[in-house]
């Protein structure tokens, strides 16, 4: 079957409807994926050309039938940079840089600045998701980068890109399972004293500190949670001598367009905001997302990032908890590792060689390491 190939460089080009109607018949869709979330990256200027994110997305059209229909698409960038992306490549790019090649520009799929694993190849069916990676494949080849990397594919998507030729590398990853509790105590039941007893002790501080929590659903936030979350986001980064990926008129958009699936948990002291998350969500799963604070309390961070959306969780019968890249200490908080994967193309046969053999290494250091982690489970009679 022949597909007509385009490369987007917004998604307008696609068109809302036609995009999260693919997003929708995906078995691995979130809400990251959707045209609300992407766009307000593009168009607020967090994930732009000029921040080093080009977008490039490949997306194949089928004209039998009742007219040009979409049947698979990539969400795909050239990308100057690393940052932003959560599997960490710095050292190819420093290994290229001391044998004089350039490692940017560099092909990127992935959703900016978002560790969640979701469908990459999106496509109605198989022929279609085999026919978008091998346009992935042409077009790679055909361009003057250095490679190419899916970030966080699912387990299917990635054993696929591994057979047709990409390196895969595994990541961990903690994810909290709601086993059906009825309460917050009830979770904290399941696990071992030790555990039980430090989250207490932590919540117990947050209050004795004389700070309340307020929840906030997406569709209740008004412009001035919007600007209050934005302002704790941008003074946490800038503790930490960083800069922030995303500003105001990213978070105002997706709070207009996308409102069913965000929550604000606000921390308050004598009446006044001192601190906020903002977690994203759909009917099974949360997503840990972002936090900051103005002042610090003890403990505030896993109240507001943690315990607070857990309860959610637990109200709303939301199944899985993702708390976002990396963190052995929300073990102790009842999150369990998980796999993610990536997947990874180099043109320079040398350093793709030399890469395999590292992956290979790691990977084995990555099975190690879960298994250590799961000799530490935090539950009770595990």
């Amino acid at each position: 079957m022949n597909y007509r190939t385009h490369i987007a460089s917004s998604l307008s080009e696609i068109g809302q409807t036609a995009w999260d109607g693919l997003v929708a018949r995906q078995d691995n869709a979130n809400p990251f994926l959707s045209y609300a979330f992407l766009h307000a990256l593009h168009e607020s200027g967090s994930a732009t050309p000029e921040t080093g994110w080009q977008p490039q997305f490949i997306v194949l059209y089928d004209d039998a039938g009742d007219g040009e229909q979409l049947v698979a698409a990539l969400p795909l960038y050239v990308k100057g940079h690393s940052y932003g992306e959560y599997v960490f490549d710095w050292a190819w790019a420093d290994a290229y840089q001391r044998n004089g090649l350039d490692y940017y520009p560099k092909l990127l799929s992935a959703i900016p600045f978002t560790p969640v694993t979701g469908s990459r190849l999106l496509a109605v069916d198989a022929r279609a998701r085999a026919a978008l990676i091998e346009v992935l494949q042409g077009t790679q080849q055909a361009s003057d980068v250095s490679s190419t990397h899916i970030l966080f594919p699912p387990d299917e998507q990635a054993r696929q890109l591994g057979e047709a030729g990409y390196l895969l590398r595994s990541g961990v990853q903690f994810h909290w399972m709601n086993a059906g509790y009825a309460s917050f105590d009830e979770f904290l039941s399941t696990l071992e004293q030790k555990k039980r007893k430090n989250i207490r002790a932590e919540r117990r501080k947050v209050l004795e500190a004389g700070v309340t929590m307020r929840r906030v659903r997406g569709i209740d936030a008004t412009d001035d949670d919007w600007r209050f979350f934005t302002r704790c986001y941008r003074h946490t980064y800038a503790e930490h001598y960083s800069k922030p990926y995303l500003n105001l008129d990213f978070f105002r958009r997706i709070g207009r367009e996308m409102p069913a699936n965000l929550l604000l948990v606000i921390a308050e002291r004598n009446g006044e905001p001192i601190a906020a998350s903002l977690v994203v969500h759909d009917e099974t799963t949360l997503y840990g997302r972002y936090w900051g604070a103005l002042e610090h309390v003890p403990c505030l961070h896993f109240e507001t990032a943690y315990y607070q959306p857990l309860e959610f969780c637990i109200e709303q019968k939301i199944q899985v908890f993702e708390g976002g890249a990396q963190g052995e200490h929300k073990m102790a908080r009842g999150f369990l590792p998980t796999r993610t994967w990536s997947a990874h193309w180099l043109a320079h046969p040398s350093f793709s060689n030399a890469v395999e053999t590292f992956l290979q290494r790691e990977s084995g250091g990555i099975d190690d390491y879960i298994d250590e982690l799961n000799e530490r489970n935090p539950f009770k009679g595990s």
